[in-house]
């Protein structure tokens, strides 16, 4: 995928002529008519859509990892946007949730032209017209899941729309998101091949991953509000769909935790699907490296330790929670890998405020590895895994877990995790010891606030948490309405009354 992607900017210029107007939902592009003439236009396109995943990792991050347990900023002297979405602010609109509304729909208008313009006089060949469109609706069903895992039901258009046609569309239910995304997702299973025609593609297997995810989320608890969870039992068809991607021999062990994220060994056994960035080494944000590791390290450290500004300032540092801080046993490897704990400022001396580092590439003396360091800020080369086999796993226990299936499956599992991790082995694994290990696991990678959703744990844990950690006396109580974020400003204007803000906020 990394040799192709600079296609992507090729690409992004056929759909750009309209994209200015996507402040509510996409619009079609009279400029596409005349561009897809042959399989070549074909693949310049579709990895123009593979370019809209750019803002992904930003708004797991920020809507995922910040607005969990995971991460607290008191926030007192700053307005950093981040700062609402981490305090539970009733006041949130901002431009960190406008991307997360705006950006998948941009994909989502590249993908429906996409699919809307593929034919076979163009693409003579069945089996590469079936994977255009398999890897199409691959990417449509990814940005419609995050779509409702964030903001719960929005415009379902899965067509080339007009300008009048937008302005008509109201928000769908969760369950009309859902029926296009498992539609999209049942179609890629069947279209795409056994393994991925290339890293960074999606293969049949891989949609199986994502399907698994999509029911599991799904057979979580409504909390009463129109969110992520329906409230329907899904788990067995996720465990069918989690057991194939096992048994598909494609993934496995990786023995050294750091493997898994570390720039010189990417794709490896542990990746199922992740987005692929690319430091090219000349600078200037062209989207294709990703700004990721400069939201979560401290800018004090950048100016001793990085030739570039950038960070989280002093006014909003992002900053581990003390609760997770003293969740790591000592004798964990993920607790090194993921977290500085202290570092030498520009003053010279040391600091203590601890700050994710999962993706920086440290070397043994904590210093960033000078070969894997960017021009600038935005465009560190590392990728973004989605999903890990490591996740498919702990999925699976979850299910068994759920459903009271073999307690013997549900410890070996999370034992396999633990000695990777350097830790002893643990029997009787419960939810609760389940979550806490895929807390550590998957610490900065933006699935913690889902976990607790789609488990039923968000409202009961987020509190205890805010009692204890919260020494600044800044964030509200979780509540349910918090679960989902609201509809931004911009949204609400652009047609008044074609959608309603989701309750809680202001």
């Amino acid at each position: 995928m990394k040799k192709i992607i600079l296609l992507g900017l090729l690409s992004v210029m056929v759909f750009s002529g309209c994209e200015s107007e996507l402040d509510q939902a996409p619009i079609s592009n009279r400029s596409a008519a005349t561009f897809y003439n042959n399989e070549t236009d074909f693949e310049q396109a579709i990895v123009g859509v593979y370019n809209a995943l750019s803002y992904h990792s930003g708004s797991q991050f920020y809507l995922s990892e910040v607005r969990s347990d995971n991460v607290y900023i008191a926030g007192l002297a700053g307005v950093r946007e981040w700062i609402p979405i981490t305090n539970l602010s009733r006041t949130l609109g901002n431009s960190i949730t406008r991307t997360a509304w705006d950006a998948p729909y941009v994909g989502i208008l590249r993908a429906n032209t996409v699919l809307d313009k593929l034919n076979e006089a163009a693409v003579p060949d069945q089996t590469t017209r079936n994977r255009m469109e398999g890897e199409t609706k691959f990417l449509r069903a990814f940005f419609y899941f995050d779509l409702v895992r964030f903001f719960g039901g929005v415009p379902v258009i899965d067509r080339i729309i007009t300008p009048a046609e937008a302005l008509e569309i109201p928000r769908g239910t969760p369950q009309d998101v859902y029926d296009l995304i498992v539609s999209d997702l049942k179609s890629a299973i069947t279209l795409l091949p056994n393994t991925p025609s290339e890293a960074g593609r999606p293969s049949s297997v891989v949609a199986k991953a994502l399907l698994g995810k999509v029911y599991l989320t799904m057979s979580g608890p409504t909390y009463g509000i129109s969110g992520p969870g329906l409230g329907v039992d899904m788990k067995s068809d996720a465990l069918t769909l989690f057991n194939d991607v096992i048994s598909s021999g494609q993934f496995g062990d990786v023995p050294s935790y750091a493997t898994i994220f570390n720039s010189t060994s990417e794709n490896n056994a542990d990746i199922v699907f992740a987005i692929q960035n690319i430091n090219d080494g000349t600078g200037g944000d062209k989207g294709i490296g990703t700004i990721l590791p400069t939201l979560m390290y401290h800018e004090s450290w950048a100016r001793v330790h990085l030739p570039f500004a950038g960070g989280s300032p002093s006014d909003g540092i992002v900053t581990p929670s003390n609760q997770v801080l003293n969740s790591f046993e000592a004798s964990d490897v993920r607790d090194d890998y993921s977290i500085l704990r202290s570092w030498v400022d520009d003053t010279g001396g040391l600091s203590t405020d601890a700050m994710i580092v999962k993706y920086l590439d440290l070397d043994s003396n904590d210093e960033p590895i000078a070969s894997t360091l960017p021009v600038d800020r935005f465009n560190w080369g590392v990728d973004f895994p989605v999903i890990r086999y490591t996740d498919v796993l702990l999925m699976k226990a979850e299910i068994l877990i759920q459903t009271g299936g073999s307690q013997t499956d549900i410890d070996k599992i999370i034992n396999d995790v633990r000695n990777r991790a350097g830790l002893g082995t643990v029997s009787n694994v419960n939810l609760d010891v389940l979550l806490e290990e895929r807390r550590k696991e998957f610490y900065g990678e933006g699935l913690r606030f889902h976990d607790l959703v789609r488990t039923g744990k968000v409202i009961d844990v987020m509190n205890a948490w805010i009692a204890v950690d919260d020494a600044a006396d800044v964030m509200n109580q979780m509540e349910a309405n918090f679960i989902i974020y609201p509809i931004n400003q911009s949204q609400l204007e652009v047609s008044p009354g074609l959608y309603e803000q989701n309750p809680g906020y202001n």
